[in-house]
């Protein structure tokens, strides 16, 4: 061995030593230097957009743990991890290949995302605004010894699409972001969020629609009363807006919006089609004011019913009192004057409340009056935040009307699914009744 253009003599086992420590270490670097993750078809797509990772130059039949990480926009980190044994030729893929432990298990292509946990309980992912991606890191590690990063690679996950505009609104008594496609006329849907978030609208403006996302409430100390007034005007700037088409205006809401949304198609003309997710049938825990008088009374929370699980957690399904007993019948959104076509949907294991129960009286109520202006969509196994496909699966969190955690219910793996299923359902229901001929944008 030459060090310093001087020759160090070593006895043969040592010199044995160096030459084995060297090859080895020779080896594995060239070992990791070889291995490589792929996000397929590119590192950079839309939020609702799957990719397939694949793994590729591992060792046959080698185990390996891939690990996902993410920062929501409060700050807090998200991981997941699933163990993958590699094929005879070295490769894992997510597509055909079962995680073996982990934060799942089984073949769950998208499953790191959709699995992605903070490290304290009640934790839900914020990703609200449009303009940042979602950025997720993924990494593989050797099984073994310390876990070393053998390959990684990053996946941005894009909000909005090539071209769609992002304005916010400040008109009259609207506050809102309003999301607009290329080109036109398009279109047009109204996103009710219990409280802000820009998520839904702009994906949704993706695939050719013109949306406008306002808040049901904009800060958590204006509870008190709810006025329509507002959300009327929102109708109104959608149907009169330049690139909107001249069929009427759609909605699309969930849990405390879908009251709102609901008395919008019951007493403002123009809404011709409404998606309601998970929601209830009255209004519940404000009354509602219209052109300065009360026209449904609130549905009010019985706290003694609250059950307080294991975790920390409240379930808070059975506190809502019933809108069907008399004394609450003035809460009931009179639903048999709207004019609009309805998609119902309802997840079984909603432990927000009983979202079946309350799809199921509406559908009654409307056969009764001779409508058949409705579809229901059922799905078994998921929770109530149904949200766009391919975020993380929040099973508890602070609930924002109620200031403490409540479980919101859902199986991960069926609520992914029926994620997936629901955003297809959604834009083919504005597609069908908010169809006009100038609309042929189907992106």
């Amino acid at each position: 061995i030459v060090i310093d253009n001087s020759v160090l003599k070593i006895s043969k086992i040592h010199l044995w030593k160096v030459v084995s420590f060297l090859s080895v270490f020779d080896l594995s670097e060239k070992m990791s230097n070889q291995i490589r993750l792929r996000l397929l078809p590119s590192t950079r797509c839309l939020f609702d957009e799957p990719v397939q990772l694949k793994v590729a130059g591992l060792r046959s039949r080698q185990v390996v743990t891939i690990k996902a990480t993410s920062t929501d926009e409060r700050e807090v980190v998200f991981g997941s991890s699933a163990t993958y044994r590699a094929d005879d030729g070295g490769e894992v893929d997510l597509n055909r290949d079962p995680s073996l432990n982990g934060s799942y298990v089984g073949v769950q292509p998208m499953g790191l995302l959709q699995s992605l946990k903070a490290d304290t309980l009640h934790k839900y992912f914020f990703k609200n605004k449009a303009l940042k991606p979602h950025v997720v890191k993924f990494s593989v590690h050797e099984q073994e010894a310390d876990g070393r990063i053998l390959a990684e690679e990053t996946n941005e996950r894009f909000l909005m699409g090539d071209g769609v505009s992002r304005d916010p609104i400040k008109e009259g008594n609207i506050r809102g972001v309003l999301f607009t496609p290329p080109e036109g006329p398009f279109p047009a849907v109204l996103d009710l969020g219990t409280f802000m978030s820009e998520k839904r609208a702009c994906l949704l403006a993706n695939k050719g629609f013109l949306v406008l996302t306002i808040a049901v409430f904009s800060d958590r100390q204006n509870m008190k009363e709810i006025h329509l007034d507002p959300f009327k005007e929102a109708v109104d700037f959608l149907r009169h807006h330049p690139k909107v088409g001249p069929v009427g205006v759609g909605i699309i809401s969930r849990s405390k919006g879908t009251d709102i949304a609901l008395s919008l198609a019951a007493f403002v003309p123009g809404v011709e089609a409404l998606v309601w997710i998970n929601g209830t049938s009255a209004s519940v825990g404000t009354p509602l004011y219209y052109k300065k008088q009360q026209i449904l009374s609130p549905l009010m929370f019985d706290f003694s019913k609250v059950i307080t699980t294991k975790s920390g957690a409240n379930l808070i399904k059975y506190a809502t009192d019933d809108p069907l007993e008399e004394k609450n019948k003035g809460s009931l959104v009179p639903i048999e004057r709207a004019k609009s076509q309805f998609l119902f949907v309802a997840a079984e294991d909603d432990l927000n409340w009983d979202s079946k129960d309350y799809m199921d009286e509406m559908v009654e109520r409307l056969k009764r009056c001779g409508k058949e202006n409705f579809e229901t969509v059922f799905y078994p196994g998921a929770g109530h935040l149904l949200e766009p496909p391919y975020g993380p699966f929040c099973s508890s969190a602070l609930h924002g009307m109620l200031s403490f955690s409540v479980v919101w219910g859902g199986e991960p793996r069926a609520h992914a699914a029926a994620e997936i299923h629901l955003w297809k359902k959604i834009q083919e229901f504005f597609r069908t009744h908010l169809r006009h001929t100038g609309c042929l944008h189907t992106h």
